[in-house]
Parts: structure tokens; C-alpha cells; sequence
């Protein structure tokens, strides 16, 4: 699975260890992230996420 990062704060949405800190199952493909979801550092939405 295709790892992700934020544009602004520089945050790694890794699929294998997902962020079970808000929710979110290990395994969890980034495009199958609620679309509510943001990041855990700076609070910026999924928008601000690109492909690593």
C-alpha cells in the first residue's frame, strides 16, 4: 500500500500501522480514510496529502 504525506506538516500516513490513535485500523488504505479524517499533527484534510 502507497504511503502519504502532508504537504504541510511533512506527517506519514503509512496503511500498515494506520493511526489507531484516532480510529483509524492498521491496514487501512489512505483512499479508504473517512473523509472527515485529518491530520493527526497540524489538522490539514486528506486534500493536503500526497503520494510518497
Amino acid at each position: 500500500m502507497q504511503k502519504y504525506v502532508c504537504t504541510i506538516c511533512q506527517y506519514e500516513y503509512d496503511p500498515e500501522m494506520g493511526d489507531p490513535d484516532h480510529g483509524i485500523a492498521p491496514g487501512t488504505a489512505f483512499e479508504d480514510l473517512p473523509a472527515d479524517w485529518c491530520c493527526p499533527l497540524c489538522g490539514a484534510d486528506k486534500g493536503a496529502f500526497e503520494a510518497m
